[in-house]
């Protein structure tokens, strides 16, 4: 029996007990490792904000053991928000490398939608949750809040906005081509709204303790007023970024546009002002600066809807 022959009787076998063999697809290693850390850090993200309970506000006290170290709500919710920052960072480069060693697939395409669901689609919206409950009494802690808002309308804001980022990835994937640019999105991206949500965890615990902190007289007033403001309006914020992430508002790429565009007049002054910002409202910049890159865009729109309609085209408005 020759050679080819046993070739042929082997390939049979293994069509028969495998079936039809197909090519291996090649996986690009780095850039898969880094979109995996992505999921990671959004299941990381709602491990820790699921240690927050009812049972840490037991007699008062805002502390919960776990394991061997004390952390108080407010710290596991921090670093809960803090892994989803983390979690954009992963977000941020499995791309980039990818296209820089020319690695770019639709497996990783795939597979950074469905590590975004995770980090972006869930771990917000259960951030959202155990931060908002009213069992758990972590916003009375922080500021009385005007109203209590029943659970199960959380329970459906977070399902809608799981839900809205699930559709907006999904439409991602089917709209964008290998060939386009990334200079602009249509709809608010996933990572911003959950960085809309991240942000509050982190902004409003800095805001409490530099409260406390503060002898200026009214200061603690101001400061309550506002944080219970806050808290009254983040389930409100948090629907309204669902919808956005679904609606065809254009959103420009932040990072591709400085990165990749010529440096203006003003981009210098976009990044001045937020650098002042940060400087001004350290505690509550990255919520205000979230916030702004969400709504900006929807009010500017809607003033020039408006001014259109006030004043239509060939009409001025005359100056008293």
């Amino acid at each position: 029996m020759s050679e080819t022959e046993i070739e042929t009787k082997s390939s049979r076998r293994r069509r028969l007990l495998f079936g039809r063999m197909t090519k291996q697809p090649r996986y690009a290693v780095v850039p898969t490792l880094l979109t995996l850390g992505n999921a990671v850090c959004g299941f990381g993200a709602i491990t820790f904000a699921a240690m927050v309970g009812p049972e840490q506000f037991a007699e008062g006290s805002l502390v919960s053991t776990v394991g061997v170290t004390s952390r108080t709500a407010g710290e596991l919710l921090f670093v809960s928000a803090g892994l989803i920052f983390l979690a954009m960072v992963f977000d941020a480069l499995d791309g980039s490398v990818a296209r820089l060693t020319n690695q770019t697939s639709d497996f990783g395409t795939q597979l950074d939608s469905l590590c975004d669901v995770v980090s972006f689609g869930v771990a917000p919206a259960f951030l959202m949750l155990r931060m908002m409950h009213p069992d758990h009494g972590l916003m009375e802690s922080i500021a009385l809040p005007s109203i209590e808002y029943p659970p199960r309308l959380l329970w459906s804001i977070a399902v809608m906005f799981m839900t809205c980022a699930i559709l907006r990835l999904a439409r991602f994937n089917n709209e964008t081509s290998e060939s386009d640019s990334h200079a602009f999105f249509s709809g608010l991206p996933s990572p911003a709204a959950a960085g809309v949500i991240a942000a509050f965890p982190i902004g409003l615990q800095g805001l409490k303790d530099v409260t406390i902190g503060y002898v200026v007289p009214g200061t603690q007033q101001v400061s309550s007023s506002f944080l219970s403001h806050v808290t009254l309006l983040l389930p409100i914020i948090v629907a309204a970024v669902s919808v956005l992430m679904i609606s065809r508002v254009r959103y420009p790429h932040v990072i591709n546009q400085f990165l990749r565009g010529r440096g203006t007049r003003t981009k210098l002054l976009k990044i001045l002002l937020t650098l002042l910002l940060v400087f001004l409202v350290r505690e509550m910049a990255l919520p205000v600066i979230f916030c702004y890159y969400a709504f900006s865009q929807p009010i500017r729109i809607g003033g020039m809807r408006i001014w259109a309609k006030v004043y239509p085209l060939g009409s001025q408005p005359v100056d008293s």
